[in-house]
């Protein structure tokens, strides 16, 4: 079959055209498809490379917050420890008490002591349970007539002198100082007929030392008298020692201190004397607490490298029943330091009416001067010195010189009433370890009435004491 000339021309031109009409399009289409897809890619990019952005930020944050926290503990073990009480650090300072100020740290301290002696008295023996049985009481040594029998030595050991403490302390943020404290022992009295016996289990009274608060300067509740100058006690083996002429004296008080100054309002009483004029027996004692006024207390210290000073004095009111007189004294006292192993302790005391401050009491504070009752104050003066040696840091000694006289009139209180007493001491004190004290005391001890009787004590003196 023939195909017409202008038929075949026609299609190669229609073909052509077809082509150069479809393929503009074909070439738009997949120009719009990768311009899409370029455009996802790129989309995913931009969010890939966002979360990398994040991350890293992330990462950079946990950095800073681990290197912050680093930082914090390490103020934290660097940082020093709440602000404690000046003078020695308490092994616990961790806050306790629930009901304190915040910041408050709670203190226990203390000893256990044990005590042992043999005592021998030449003029009968000290009643047994009696404070003179635990320690040397001069006012306790019998005094007998010529044919006077103190009979063998006899042995005591109790445990009663072992004492603890509860101490409460708080500074505020603007410095103000508080101090709450308690003392207690099992001394029972001085009596164990009101506390238990030594016939099974040997059962002793808790005893009050010391309960006060201090603020500041201030001071209110019992502790030792302003008049005392504790710092001044050696070193003893014996719960004092130095018995007969020191200031000896805890009681309720109100106080205030200013630099080396201190002056305080403390409990009175009045020990009397009764009138027994030219009596062979001493008479009656009483104590009676009728006074108006306080007794009224002030004190110098001085202190350095070199030891302390201190002078303290006195003003005193005393009344019995209607009958009043008033009195004073003063006391020196200190310690001086011979070097780095020795130093001397001393206390010298004077007055009228210094009676129940000194001595436990040896002498009394006023006598009566007729039968009805008007009362005066007894003059009487003591004093003591003391050397302590130490050896070696676990080995040290102490020599001891005590004495008390009272100027009695046996035309108004009779002949039996105490006028002197004296007493010497030696000891050798060991501790094997940190706390532990082994100690070892001689002691001999004398009381000696107006008519010139006198009594003496021999005593051997043992302690094992372990202070915490």
């Amino acid at each position: 079959m023939s195909k017409h000339p202008s038929r075949l021309v026609r299609r190669p031109l229609a073909a052509a055209l077809l082509v150069a009409l479809v393929a503009p399009g074909a070439a738009f289409a997949q120009t719009a498809r990768e311009q899409a897809l370029e455009a996802r890619v790129a989309e995913l990019e931009r969010q890939v490379q966002l979360l990398l952005t994040t991350q890293q930020q992330q990462q950079s944050q946990i950095a800073t917050t681990q290197e912050q926290v680093g930082l914090v503990q390490s103020a934290q073990a660097a940082a020093p420890a709440p602000a404690l009480p000046a003078g020695k650090q308490p092994i616990q300072a961790t806050t306790i008490v629930t009901a304190a100020n915040p910041g408050t740290t709670f203190s226990y301290g203390g000893f256990v002591k044990l005590d042992a002696m043999v005592t021998d008295t030449s003029d009968g023996r000290i009643a047994d349970g009696s404070s003179g049985r635990l320690f040397y009481v001069p006012g306790t040594i019998p005094v007998g007539g010529a044919g006077a029998d103190g009979g063998d030595p006899y042995t005591d050991l109790h445990a009663q002198f072992s004492r603890f403490w509860l101490s409460a302390d708080h500074v505020t943020d603007s410095g103000d100082k508080f101090k709450a404290l308690v003392e207690m022992d099992f001394f029972g009295g001085g009596s164990n007929a009101l506390a238990g016996n030594e016939v099974a289990t040997n059962t002793y009274a808790v005893t009050l030392r010391q309960a006060y608060v201090s603020w500041n300067k201030w001071l209110a509740g019992q502790t030792w008298s302003n008049f005392q100058d504790v710092a001044a006690l050696p070193d003893a083996v014996d719960f004092v020692g130095v018995t007969d002429g020191t200031i000896f004296v805890r009681q309720a008080q109100v106080r205030y201190t200013s630099g080396p100054w201190s002056f305080a309002l403390e409990n009175p009483n009045t020990t009397v004397q009764a009138y027994a004029p030219y009596a062979a027996a001493a008479g009656a004692r009483t104590t009676t607490g009728d006074n108006n006024l306080p007794d009224l207390t002030g004190r110098y210290n001085i202190k350095g490298d070199w030891g302390h000073f201190s002078v303290a004095a006195m003003l005193r009111q005393f009344k019995s029943g209607e009958h009043t007189d008033s009195g004073g004294a003063v006391s020196v006292s200190g310690r001086f330091n011979l070097g780095a192993s020795d130093d001397i302790r001393y206390m010298a005391n004077a007055g009228s009416g210094i009676g129940r401050y000194m001595a436990f009491g040896l002498g009394s504070d006023v006598v009566q001067t007729n039968v009805g009752g008007d009362i005066e104050a007894l003059t009487g003066y003591g004093g003591f010195v003391a050397w302590r040696h130490v050896f070696s840091p676990k080995l040290r000694s102490n020599l001891m010189y005590s004495a008390a006289h009272f100027d009695n009139d046996a035309a108004l209180i009779g002949w039996g009433v105490t006028e002197r007493s004296q007493s010497y001491h030696a000891n050798l004190i060991y501790s094997p370890f940190p706390k532990l004290d082994i100690g070892a005391e001689i002691g001999w001890g004398q009381r000696s009435l107006e008519d010139d009787r006198a009594g003496d004590l021999r005593r051997f003196h043992t302690t094992v004491k372990y202070s915490f």
